[in-house]
């Protein structure tokens, strides 16, 4: 809020003050309080609300003890239902008339902080004489309207009341998140109602088939939904025996003769008018008396989200201009072939087009892409059915041979000869050129990345050559390994040395511009190099096993200086921090972040534990670990969506409270709609399941404004602010606060008067 428009509405209110005959001289009290009869029936009436209030006061104001600050509750006619906190000054309030019961009109009191929240759209403060009656000049005080979101429905105010010795803009700030927190808990609460609601309905109303048969297996129910599904009608099903029928009948026999549970079982059929169904199976036994009298089942219709997960797995991992495999695809399968004795004969070429760029200005993006599917073609009529091609970026492309690495040169050769002829635009035509690295599998290449790395030295060594040529590989190519030996017995020293420092990067809200979170980002301090990036030592941690105590430190230190920001009045957030797989596979995890939590008193709702999609390769480890650390207190996020191996189904079976799509998709969002589309399905699937969402990477407002339209709020990148020492951000707090709001996309929804 602007310091002029703050100085407006307190000036309007003591105009409207003293127009009403009020002299600011004398001590004015209320002059009107419901009956105790009245203010029972409006307690009652407000009872769901006062008790979600009630319960983040107490966390409040605990964490502000020491300080005498009062909570006053209002409904949206200004009668204060609650007054909570400091005893000395809820006495002293009391006194002046101002109780439970009490309504604090404009009119009869003047400008005072309940009046003004529940006519203002934003938060308001009314500091000493900011009030228009001088015995309230001891007052500071700060008041926020609160509402039903859903609806946009006023329900009263919120206020912070304290002396002015201890005014602090802070608590402006610490209004808003509480505000926050209880609207959200009050929407949950009101939904869930309905869902106790729904439920009921649905026992009758369900769109589920229900089967329902007796001891024998005849088939007793059979309802509307049954016959959607399958495309039999209930009078061609009634009464005939389950055990016959093919898709379900071998189902039922192990239910009903040996009382066996099903659940999930996914099917595939083409129902009886020829449309393709996909289902979720589930059956049990019906029991009476501990006799077992018939079985239940229902399938569940997932066709539509089967076949969304089937079109999102396809745009994950294809490039939709030329329909090849793109870099997520490739690299996938590359590390199967490395895994196998197939990687013994198998070779790369890494080809590069040149100058590429000067097509695009020249012709256009529409002309060069008709140049890349040609370019396509070429390269495919030059290998083999079992050899992989695939577009790895803008002009880049990428030759898996597999099981004849030793023609690789050949293949080469002949792929550069496709450059020789001409291409065409608008009858035009012109020579394209490409430089291509080629590198032939041999025992020296270590892992997937080595093995590309050596294609593309070999391509550059190509380009520094003249380009439109192929160079082979060789040792001789490979950097010197002893700076990196060096770098390892460093990162040994600089754990013990605290050489490591935390830096953080807001997450926001951009509806509202505050400040939801933070993200720890470890960086090295190199008492001799400086600091050094994590993607340059990072890799080195993973490989010597020192990314475990590492994280550890990471952990432990970012939940002290959230304690620490605390403590010092920073409204609580969460602080969000990496987990790497070798921590998170660590048969003791759970029992170390058990550890950290105790050793630091840290609240375990505010820490955020990151893990990343390639953890949930061993479904039932995975599932069971983040069970444990959700029920430690902890919230779970999965980071970097949509690059790795997972399908969309664990998400509905793993406990996690959010999932963070890549920077890779969110950097093009404007410029590829295959990104643009990925992005959109993630999200569209993640709120049907009740998953939020937040987006990284984000460096433009023109991101912010694509995010926004696709019902994403939670970001975090560049745009908003880089990583930062913890000091600095706590200096900066209230600054980044403001320039946040300024930077929101997000129009406030306003209040109806």
């Amino acid at each position: 809020m602007s310091a002029t428009k703050e100085r407006q509405y307190i000036r309007n209110s003591n105009k409207l003050s003293s127009a009403s005959g009020i002299s600011p001289e004398e001590i004015v009290r209320p002059s009107a309080y419901l009956t105790n009869n009245q203010l029972v029936e409006k307690r009652e009436l407000y009872k769901d609300i006062l008790e979600v209030i009630r319960s983040f006061t107490n966390k409040f104001l605990n964490s502000l003890k020491g300080t005498p600050i009062l909570l006053m509750v209002s409904d949206e006619e200004s009668y204060i239902l609650e007054i909570m906190g400091d005893q000395s000054l809820k006495d002293s309030l009391e006194e002046a008339g101002f109780q439970p019961g009490a309504h604090c009109s404009l009119q009869v009191l003047g400008t005072n902080v309940v009046s003004l929240a529940l006519q203002e759209n934003e938060p308001v403060q009314v500091v000493g004489d900011d009030h228009y009656n001088k015995h309230f000049h001891r007052i500071a005080s700060y008041g926020s309207s609160y509402h039903y979101t859903d609806i946009d429905r006023l329900l009263g105010s919120l206020s912070f009341i304290t002396t002015v010795e201890y005014e602090n803009p802070l608590f402006l700030s610490m209004l808003s998140n509480f505000v926050d927190a209880v609207e959200r808990e009050l929407l949950l609460r009101k939904r869930n109602r309905q869902l106790n609601i729904m439920n009921q309905i649905m026992l009758s109303r369900t769109r589920n088939a229900i089967i329902i048969t007796d001891a024998d297996g005849k088939v007793t129910e059979y309802n509307h939904f049954a016959e959607v599904i399958s495309g039999f009608t209930r009078e061609e099903i009634i009464g005939r025996d389950i055990f016959a029928s093919p898709r379900t009948g071998s189902y039922f026999k192990e239910v009903i003769h040996n009382e066996k549970i099903y659940k999930d079982v996914e099917m595939h059929f083409y129902n009886n008018n020829g449309e393709r169904m996909i289902c979720l199976f589930d059956a049990q036994p019906i029991y009476e008396n501990d006799v077992m009298i018939g079985a239940f089942a229902q399938l569940r219709n997932i066709t539509e989200r089967y076949l969304m997960e089937e079109k999102y797995n396809y745009l994950a991992y294809h490039d939709e201009l030329t329909g090849l495999p793109n870099r997520r695809y490739f690299h996938s399968e590359l590390e199967k072939v490395m895994k196998s004795d197939e990687c013994q004969d198998t070779a790369l070429l890494l080809v590069d087009l040149d100058q590429f760029k000067n097509i695009n200005d020249t012709f256009g993006h529409s002309q060069g892409d008709r140049v890349l599917i040609e370019v396509t073609e070429r390269i495919r009529g030059c290998i083999g059915q079992e050899d992989m091609l695939a577009r790895i970026s803008g002009d880049e492309f990428i030759i898996l041979l597999k099981n004849n690495g030793k023609d690789g040169e050949t293949i080469a050769e002949q792929v550069v000869q496709q450059f020789k002829e001409p291409f065409t635009i608008n009858h035009n035509q012109f020579h394209l050129t490409g430089s291509i690295g080629v590198t032939i599998y041999s025992d020296d290449v270590k892992s997937l990345e080595d093995y590309i790395v050596q294609a593309d030295t070999a391509m550059y060594r190509a380009k520094s050559q003249g380009k439109n040529c192929y160079v082979v590989y060789t040792p001789e190519m490979y950097k010197d390994t002893s700076e990196e030996l060096l770098l390892e017995h460093d990162l040994r020293m600089a754990l013990e040395q605290d050489q490591f420092e935390l830096h953080y990067q807001a997450q926001v809200n951009s509806q509202t511009g505050s400040i939801i979170g933070v993200e720890a980002l470890i960086r090295w301090n190199h008492p001799e190099r400086g600091v050094i990036p994590p993607y340059k030592f990072i890799p080195l941690a993973e490989r010597t096993g020192l990314i475990v105590p590492i994280g550890e430190w990471v952990i432990e230190r970012a939940c002290l200086q959230n304690k620490e920001w605390i403590s010092k009045g920073l409204p609580p957030i969460k602080v969000s921090v990496n987990l790497s797989i070798q921590q998170f596979l660590k048969q003791n995890i759970v029992d170390t972040i058990a550890a950290i939590l105790k050793r630091t008193e840290f609240d375990p709702q505010y820490l955020e534990l990151e893990i990343t999609e390639s953890m949930a390769m061993d479904f039932s480890y995975a599932e069971a670990t983040i069970n444990q650390l959700r029920d430690l207190g902890v919230q779970i996020s999965m980071d970097d969506f949509g690059t790795g191996y997972s399908s969309l189904s664990y998400l509905k079976n793993f406990a996690i409270n959010s999932l963070k799509i890549d920077k890779s998709f969110v950097t093009d969002i404007l410029i590829d709609e295959n990104d643009a589309k990925i992005v959109g399905t993630i999200i569209a699937m993640a709120d049907g399941l009740g998953i939020k969402v937040i987006a990284e990477g984000v460096e433009d407002e023109g991101q912010l404004h694509f995010l926004s339209n696709q019902n994403c709020f939670e970001v975090q990148g560049y745009y908003f602010m880089k990583p930062t020492p913890a000091h600095e951000f706590e200096e900066r707090y209230l600054q980044l606060t403001e320039e946040f709001k300024r930077k929101s996309t997000v129009p406030k929804k306003k209040v109806k008067k």
